[in-house]
């Protein structure tokens, strides 16, 4: 079954001048009890910050925080010590386990354009920690590429504690990648920019699709395209 969400249904907020935020699950001040998570998948918001400002300094546990920057640029400073900026296709993962904080700021004079994606993590009391990649994954051509994973059998990529991985393409118009899944996992599908066409289904800029009790998904770009995929445990013991 596949479920459309359209962008014009995504929850936008823009608390302070410098922030512009699309929360696609509740978050903050938004709640609505039918999209708080999508297994494991609890936040996915889609953020630009404006240069010379940024999140100050808060507190996170028991989640597994993944950062991708699509364009500019953005600094971590952590209380584990870990202070690094991440660039344009690059990924960060932070495992905030029994507590740590954080801050995120755009140090440069032009936006920073990311998407932040919180997963519940497989396992309760894990240890802080912090990991970071150049992935390049802008650049890739016509293919799922894996950006980060706490399935092992995947090389080279960003650990997380969630039984999940997190893909991107950039697909060009006419072609096709085809995702084989199972019926007792979920896909996510997040399109940036561009069309697609997804097992009979349209989906645009910013518009999601949420698969269950599929077998595979045809994905055909009907024009250039670029999109974010996630593969899920469908049930909390898969977690």
């Amino acid at each position: 079954m596949l479920k459309l969400i359209p962008a014009t249904d995504r929850h936008h907020a823009a608390p302070v001048a410098w922030l512009n935020s699309y929360f696609l699950f509740s978050f903050a001040d938004y709640y609505d009890p039918g999209n708080v998570h999508f297994g494991p998948l609890r936040v996915f918001n889609d953020d630009t910050v404006q240069g010379s400002a940024g999140f100050p300094q808060h507190p996170h546990s028991e989640m597994e925080i993944v950062t991708l920057v699509l364009e500019g640029e953005l600094t971590h400073e952590d209380t584990m010590g870990n202070r690094r900026t991440i660039t344009k296709g690059e990924v960060q993962r932070m495992t905030a386990g029994t507590g740590l904080a954080h801050s995120e700021k755009n140090e440069t004079d032009k936006p920073v354009h990311l998407y932040q994606l919180w997963f519940l993590p497989n396992q309760k009391s894990l240890a802080p920690s912090y990991e970071q990649k150049d992935v390049n994954f802008l650049d890739t051509k016509n293919e799922l590429v894996p950006l980060v994973s706490g399935q092992k059998v995947l090389e080279d990529v960003v650990y997380m504690n969630s039984n999940s991985t997190v893909y991107w393409c950039n697909l060009r118009e006419g072609k096709t990648v085809s995702f084989k899944t199972f019926p007792i996992r979920n896909t996510f599908v997040y399109v940036t920019e561009g069309k697609l066409y997804v097992n009979g289904v349209d989906i645009g800029p910013n518009d999601q699709i949420r698969a269950t009790d599929e077998h595979v998904l045809e994905i055909q770009a009907s024009m250039d395209a670029q999109f974010i995929l996630i593969d899920l445990p469908g049930s909390e013991a898969n977690y």
